[in-house]
């Protein structure tokens, strides 16, 4: 018996990986991948600075779901089907050792995402999957039970008996899924940097602090606080802290043209009267000692000299001449110093994008549209995204799965939706 004609049109990781299961759970149906680039899982490659963070060693389904600013409720069944230690027993069942690093994230020993795009290649074309590239697709109807797909130079549409949708942030991809009577959340950028004017402190580029307290503050919104690394930039603030305000605040940030205020306790471990009480004993321990050589906190020197600069303390003042107002000021800089957010700047390649298909719109038990049926979704075409740390990735893979189910019930061979790895083995 023929199997069904299978159209993905995306590919990247969600896209190979619902193909990849959708060919596994049932090997007769004919998958075809529809990627508009030159090149595949392009978002796979640049992921991790280039070695792939392929998913975070967080194996709680409750706990995995609070790192999704958008999406959690949604993912929370999903993830109690395939989660992050199914990814990684799927990728080390094809050989693809991995490993955990101290924050949690999850890389492949290579470091070297060339590994990842390999593996997926090659367990595709294994399977028989078709890949074409430089395929965008330009139109998609729905013609009785069947699908047309109109691709870029080629003059006969394709036919596809199910579709799966997985573009990314493409807006071509929020224009097929409206075509076919879907809502779309608004796209606004997650997982950003912080533009700050002030060349002092870009002057201190490179500089990473580890771990702060860091508030964003924006107009008539309740206050963002995450704690997490910081890294001083040519143009402001990064690190892990910065791009999970970026991600939690992403729709207000946009509202606000990406400006606002962000307030970083440098010394979250130390309350404001111990702060105090440290600068006032060093005052009174190292008197002779010039305040901007000698700082009595576990902070960068040239970070120390930013501070002692800012609050107006010349270079060579010695600690016995430090005012109570200085000592004020001093300690108040390093317990909530305060930072004009005048912009944003792009993450590297790693843009996610915050907004998409409306998930009310999408039945999660097999990624199946409510609104169009034979069509399916995963990714980030949808109104999901993560902070920084593997979580964007794996809902790629989560989605991608159990689309790939979702796409092959009905046919003879079917894997059931709540099949578990084992079966992709």
């Amino acid at each position: 018996m023929a199997g069904q004609r299978i159209l993905v049109i995306g590919g990247g990781a969600a896209g190979f990986f619902g193909a990849i299961a959708c060919a596994t759970a049932n090997p007769r149906d004919r998958v075809t991948i529809l990627e508009a680039g030159a090149t595949v899982l392009s978002k796979v490659r640049s992921s991790g600075g280039g070695r792939c963070n392929v998913t975070h060693h967080c194996f709680d389904p409750a706990l995995l779901v609070q790192h999704y600013p958008r999406g959690g409720k949604a993912l929370r069944g999903v993830f109690s089907r395939f989660q992050p230690q199914d990814t990684i027993a799927w990728f080390e069942a094809r050989g693809v050792k991995l490993k955990t690093e101290a924050d949690g994230r999850v890389f492949p020993v290579s470091d070297d995402s060339e590994t990842i795009i390999d593996c997926l290649v090659q367990e595709a074309t294994a399977l028989g999957i078709r890949l074409r590239t430089r395929a965008a697709v330009k139109e998609m109807v729905k013609v009785g039970n069947e699908f047309q797909v109109t691709v870029a130079q080629q003059p006969q549409p394709l036919v596809g008996d199910r579709v799966l949708l997985a573009t990314g942030s493409s807006s071509q991809g929020y224009r097929l899924a409206a075509q076919l009577g879907h809502t779309i959340i608004p796209p606004v950028p997650s997982l950003f940097t912080f533009h700050i004017d002030d060349p002092l402190l870009q002057e201190r580029s490179g500089l990473s602090v580890q771990p702060v307290e860091a508030t964003l503050k924006l107009p008539q919104q309740p206050p963002l606080t995450q704690t997490g690394a910081i890294l001083v930039t040519h143009w402001g603030f990064s690190g892990p802290v910065v791009l999970k305000l970026s991600a939690w605040g992403a729709r207000a940030l946009a509202v606000q043209n990406y400006r606002g205020t962000l307030v970083v306790n440098w010394l979250p471990h130390l309350s404001l009267p111990q702060i105090q009480g440290e600068l006032a004993a060093c005052r009174s321990h190292t008197p002779k000692r010039a305040i901007a050589n000698h700082c009595p906190f576990p902070l960068p020197r040239r970070l120390w000299s930013y501070w002692t600069t800012s609050v107006g303390i010349p270079a060579e003042q010695t600690w016995a001449h430090l005012s109570k107002k200085q000592l004020l000021a001093l300690a108040e800089a390093l317990h909530r110093g305060t930072f004009a957010i005048a912009g944003k700047g792009a993450f590297k390649e790693e843009f996610v994008t915050c907004g998409g298909v409306a998930l009310k719109e999408v039945d999660f038990k097999t990624m199946a549209s409510r609104c169009c049926e034979g069509l399916f979704f995963a990714g980030e075409v949808l109104d999901i995204d993560g902070v920084t740390g593997g979580f964007n990735l794996q809902s790629a893979w989560t989605t991608g799965w159990i689309a790939g189910q979702g796409l092959a019930e009905g046919s003879t061979g079917t894997v059931s939706a709540g099949a578990s790895t084992a079966t992709l083995s």
